[in-house]
């Protein structure tokens, strides 16, 4: 192994190490840096040859979870195509990773208010990349305006986000409901964004 793999190796040891602590219980801002070298593998010396510090990978972090959340996304919309349902698969997509990745989801949540301006910024730039390709995608589906399409998707993905914070403090039993309900909801929002559109024509 080359000392650039070794290097890459070590860094994705030590985000996955971060992540790996998350906890409904635990932020992102009460993991030490000792901790996260420790389950990492390597000496709290070593940190400082990935990361400038905590907040550096706490960004990282945002970032992948972010991205993580988007190539989910990405992925929907190919499902849609075998199967038609554009509001339910998605949603239904949303709260798999929702619950499957539930410390990813809640990293986002909690830095989006957090007290670091830093994260604020960084986890607002990772929902603008979500509306932008959302509102790419109805404006291609919809044949909307741009600014319709990008209305459309914001109030979207305001409605699906705060559907999985519910998610997070749900039982699973209950999850089916939320989808259920989310799925009325974003379908009401698509006929109404439908209406509008076609009364601004008029």
């Amino acid at each position: 192994m080359s000392r650039a793999q070794q290097k890459e190796r070590t860094r994705r040891a030590i985000i996955d190490a971060a992540f790996s602590q998350l906890s409904a219980d635990k932020s992102f801002a009460s993991l030490s840096l000792r901790e996260v070298a420790r389950e990492a593998g390597i000496a709290p010396t070593s940190f400082y040859r990935h990361f400038a510090d905590m907040d550096e990978l706490g960004l990282t972090l945002v970032d992948e979870a972010g991205l993580m959340l988007r190539q989910l996304m990405r992925q929907a919309r190919q499902r849609i195509e075998k199967n038609g349902s554009v509001i339910r698969t998605s949603i239904e997509t949303f709260m798999e990773f929702v619950t499957g990745n539930s410390d990813v989801f809640r990293l986002l949540l909690r830095e989006r208010s957090g007290t670091s301006a830093a994260f604020r910024s960084a986890v607002a730039r990772e929902i603008q990349h979500f509306v932008a390709e959302l509102a790419e995608y109805l404006r291609k589906e919809t044949v909307c305006p741009d600014e319709l399409a990008r209305a459309q998707a914001e109030a979207m993905v305001i409605l699906v986000f705060h559907a999985g914070a519910d998610a997070l403090d749900m039982p699973k039993e209950q999850h089916a409901y939320l989808t259920s309900r989310t799925i009325i909801q974003l379908r009401w929002l698509a006929h109404g964004a439908a209406g509008y559109g076609r009364k601004a024509k008029s």
